[in-house]
């Protein structure tokens, strides 16, 4: 519509004013919703060539479209803007269109797409997943099914933090204090049994510094002389050499940890097409280092530690290998990022990484740059907001963590909890049951992440996030479920969904503004990948949803007497249904059919 429009109101200019009118100074947006229209069209651009008020350019620019364009009903001009009325029949052929379609996420797709990597989760093998690692992970696979829906070629990453200080730090725990407990032995995730080594490491780590700084030690300096950290340092470095009992330790503690991250990744629905380790990257970080440093990019301090003198950019000096030839994260991010583009030639590599991280990716860039990789331009910092619980922020080295499998377990057993309570699936199995409660419980955990503005701070409360009421998974699951009720009763009255034929239906104003908001669904996909935000989709949802029950509330389907308004009211529910399932699923959301 826009582009006809466009076309239309370019002839206005030019059998009214006499003037050819090039199309960027032709403004269309959509009408605010507290102004009656459908589309605005901004006159101020046009003054020049009618030489008159913008209220007379827009009056005679609106009669002019009246005449001349069937599918514009009406206009109305305030101030320096011309709000168009579109006629309900065009609502309806555009309509009839969109029903025909197969797929409503088609309609997205860009001309030119890309090789874009996703990376998201980022775990260290020092502790198991918890809320935060949930909303990154929530985000990346949602990012990687919109811009896949958008057409382009997307490749989901992980890069898992498998070694360096705060993983020697659970081992040397485990060496000290575990008498040989395994996950078998204890019971427990082997992702929870290191993480309790690493809060026992850091209780004890506490107890060496409080004792030093008692004795006249200031607290920098016990941090470095507590036994603990000498021995975490030696540990490391034995690591980088290769001792064998250290790396055995390593792939023994690192091999209970994969096994309890999968059963995470598994339970959140998230996967991943290619999955990097630090201990391989690493490697490949420091010989880019050292070459730039042969280069003369980089330079070597006193204590024969390898730096980045970033100052010309903007930003600081920056550590790359310690005195003891030992690698920090940017040096691994560094082969990892050259790794990836010699591995997939990407365009972009976005990496789904919390804010706090800023100015280390500004750092990774700069780095790249300076050493000449311009394919550097690419790398985009996703950077997402913190989540905390009402009670406040997550503390992973005190073992305050909200764990991802406990909050898993937690919002199944409260969706079983409230949909036992509105007792509609009695005749279902056991087995049905629980699945319906699944997806209930993780539509209500991936929902109540996804709808906030990614850049934003969340606090995220389990028992707002399964009401049934409300922008929350639950409601939208509840409206698509409700509408495939109505087709099983249509079913059973002997109409067949799939093959019902609307044609000339005169449409009601309800009806109307429901396929006004359909139509923005592709539009909304479109921005959601454009601007990364997962949330625009989300907020879509709900508000389709709400709309729908609106009108499911105003208006008969199935007990409608007049066949073609029956029709037709069935055919733009099965378009709604279809719609809020693939806005979902680009969320990475099960629907049920029935709750």
């Amino acid at each position: 519509m826009e582009i006809n429009l466009k076309e239309k109101i370019k002839e206005a200019v030019k059998i009214i004013y006499n003037s050819d009118v090039k199309d960027d100074l032709i403004q269309i947006q959509e009408t605010r919703k507290d102004f009656k229209g459908d589309f605005t069209l901004v006159v101020f651009p046009l003054l020049r060539f009618s030489k008159n008020t913008p209220e007379k350019t827009g009056e005679m620019i609106g009669q002019y479209l009246t005449k001349n364009f069937p599918a514009v009903s009406g206009f109305n001009v305030i101030k320096g803007f011309l709000n168009l009325e579109i006629s309900n029949a065009w609502w309806v052929e555009f309509f009839k269109k969109l029903a025909s379609e197969k797929s409503h996420i088609e309609a997205c797709k860009v001309s030119e797409p890309e090789t874009i990597l996703v990376e998201y989760s980022s775990p260290n093998t020092n502790k198991p997943l918890h809320l935060g690692h949930i909303r990154n992970n929530l985000l990346g696979y949602s990012l990687y099914r919109i811009l896949s829906g958008c057409g382009h070629r997307v490749i989901k990453t992980n890069i898992v933090n498998d070694r360096g200080i705060h993983i020697c730090k659970s081992m040397l725990a485990w060496q000290k204090f575990g008498n040989g407990e395994t996950p078998e032995s204890s019971g427990m995730k082997g992702d929870h049994l290191v993480g309790k080594y690493y809060v026992l490491f850091e209780k004890n780590y506490k107890i060496q510094i409080e004792k030093l700084v008692k004795e006249g030690m200031d607290e920098a300096e016990a941090k470095n002389a507590a036994l603990l950290m000498r021995e975490t340092r030696d540990m490391l470095l034995k690591w980088e050499s290769g001792d064998e009992e250290v790396f055995g330790l390593w792939k023994m503690m690192n091999s209970w940890v994969y096994a309890g991250f999968d059963e995470t990744y598994k339970k959140l629905g998230v996967d991943f097409d290619k999955i990097y380790y630090e201990s391989d990257t690493y490697k490949v970080g420091k010989d880019i280092v050292l070459t730039a440093l042969k280069d003369k990019i980089l330079y070597r301090n006193e204590d024969s530690s390898i730096w980045a003198d970033l100052t010309p950019d903007g930003l600081d000096q920056k550590l790359l290998l310690r005195s003891d030839g030992t690698a920090v994260y940017m040096t691994q991010d560094l082969g990892t990022a050259v790794n990836r583009q010699n591995e997939f030639k990407f365009d972009k590599n976005i990496y789904v990484v919390g804010n706090e991280q800023n100015y280390h990716f500004q750092v990774l860039k700069a780095l790249l740059k300076r050493m000449g990789y311009k394919w550097a331009d690419g790398l985009i910092h996703f950077s997402y907001g913190m989540v905390e619980l009402p009670e406040g922020r997550m503390k992973s080295r005190e073992g305050t963590i909200v764990d991802a499998d406990d909050l898993i377990k937690e919002m199944q057993t409260t969706a079983k909890e409230v949909s036992l309570e509105l007792g509609k699936l009695s005749d279902f199995s056991d087995e049905e049951q629980e699945d319906i409660f699944r997806k209930i419980g993780m539509g209500a955990l991936k929902y109540y992440i996804l709808k906030v503005d990614p850049k934003k701070n969340m606090t995220f409360n389990p028992a707002e996030s399964i009401d049934f009421n409300g922008n929350t998974g639950p409601f939208i699951q509840y409206t698509y479920t409700r509408i495939k009720s109505v087709f099983r009763k249509a079913e059973q009255m002997g109409i067949n969904i799939e093959h019902i034929l609307f044609s000339g239906v005169k449409a009601g104003t309800k009806e109307i503004e429901l396929i006004k908001l359909l139509r923005k669904f592709s539009e909304t996909v479109s921005a959601a990948a454009a601007g990364y935000s997962p949330a625009l989709i989300a907020n879509y949802c709900y508000e389709l949803s709400r709309e729908y029950n609106q009108f499911y509330h105003d208006f008969s389907i199935l007990g409608e007497d007049d066949e073609e308004i029956r029709n037709f009211r069935l055919i733009l529910s099965k378009v709604t249904s279809e719609i809020i399932h693939s806005g979902m699923w680009l969320l990475g959301i099960e629907m049920p059919e029935r709750m």
